[in-house]
């Protein structure tokens, strides 16, 4: 297993809790690239918060920032089960994070290359980006709680 696919493995478990709550399953943890350590975690939280904005990356970037005590993730790496949207990729690039690894592709909104690459903008802050890895254990995720979804709206 490689080192991407470990951290995506813990972004990965916290997409399963996101889906325990009914919440999509998109799990995040933010990396200090120089320890290994896991400085943030998140899981969408959008239905429990009543909030557009507690995505998993945010909620991680935000849990990262109070841990190492400043808003700039340098040596930080984002590992995410789902390509960012507009707003994750903004966040990214405000807190300076070095590194984005994704799993699946969002073919709606994704910020990375699916529907438009905000991180090949002329921003201040380039970060990395890896998409695809676990792409298909992500996806497959997503795929499973929608199709449920789609089965409690029927059934009503």
């Amino acid at each position: 297993m490689t080192r991407d696919e470990m951290y995506m493995r813990k972004a990965l478990e916290l997409a399963a809790l996101a889906a325990e709550e009914d919440e999509v399953p998109v799990g995040a943890v933010v990396v200090k690239k120089s320890t290994g350590e896991i400085v943030g975690r998140g899981f969408n939280r959008r239905e429990y918060g009543r909030s557009p904005l507690t995505h998993a990356e945010i909620v991680a970037i935000e849990q990262a920032s109070r841990k190492l005590g400043g808003w700039r993730l340098i040596d930080c790496e984002l590992f995410v089960t789902l390509e960012p949207c507009p707003m994750c990729a903004g966040a990214v690039i405000n807190s300076r994070v070095e590194r984005v690894v994704f799993g699946a592709y969002d073919k709606k909104a994704g910020s990375c290359g699916s529907v438009v690459d905000l991180f090949g903008l002329p921003y201040n802050h380039k970060p990395e980006c890896v998409g695809g890895v676990l792409e298909e254990e992500c996806a497959a995720a997503l795929s499973v709680f929608f199709r449920g979804l789609r089965v409690r709206k029927k059934n009503g």
